[in-house]
């Protein structure tokens, strides 16, 4: 069982605070509106609580459910709150039409994000390729990560593995464009040969 914080209030929010609580983690989840926080917080139940956007999380894996736009100037707001804690990226990176990429070649949003936290924190990219309507369902899905740090993408790892998923090291943080490529690649898929958001990505192995 770990401490879990989560720095977001939206969808996958939500789902990932579900599957944590479920899984018997301790959950808090924080965002800028505090009513919202609270009713996120009793809505998860399992003793989720409410933290305060800003100050130290009580996690120490601090799950960053915001959008990209929004990532990098959170984590400077929380400064030295964040030192020594595991940092867990799920944002993607596309533009609004979904044709491209933010960042610039040769980064990524997980790496902008990494230059932003303290020395002792860790990044790892990981989430950003299951939708959040399919992770709410339930089930067994694959979810690829990327990290430079062992101890923390093992954390991370252990994580994935308690909410009944499987994780999938896609190796060092250089790796996260092309994590947030294929959440960009995903939308594509939806809207052009799959036809909707209603499926998943995997890996299956040769039997």
């Amino acid at each position: 069982m770990s401490s879990i914080s989560i720095i977001g209030l939206g969808g996958m929010a939500r789902a990932i605070g579900a599957r944590a609580v479920e899984a018997g983690h301790v959950v808090e989840v924080v965002g800028r509106d505090a009513a919202k926080a609270k009713d996120l917080a009793a809505a998860l139940g399992g003793g989720a609580t409410a933290g305060t956007f800003g100050t130290t999380p009580a996690g120490d894996l601090v799950i960053l459910a915001v959008p990209y736009a929004g990532a990098v100037p959170v984590v400077a707001r929380y400064g030295d709150a964040l030192a020594g804690k595991v940092v867990i990226d799920i944002s993607n990176t596309s533009n609004a039409d979904a044709t491209g990429l933010v960042p610039p070649d040769g980064t990524s949003g997980a790496q902008e994000i990494a230059e932003a936290v303290p020395a002792s924190a860790y990044v790892v990219k990981a989430f950003n390729t299951v939708f959040g309507h399919i992770l709410a369902r339930g089930g067994p899905l694959d979810v690829l990560f990327a990290g430079d740090d062992a101890r923390a993408k093992a954390s991370v790892s252990a994580f994935i593995e308690s909410l009944r998923l499987r994780p999938l090291d896609a190796g060092g943080l250089e790796v996260a464009r092309w994590l947030e490529g294929t959440g960009l690649l995903m939308i594509s898929l939806a809207r052009h040969g799959v036809g909707d958001f209603d499926f998943s990505l995997g890996v299956n192995l040769p039997g």
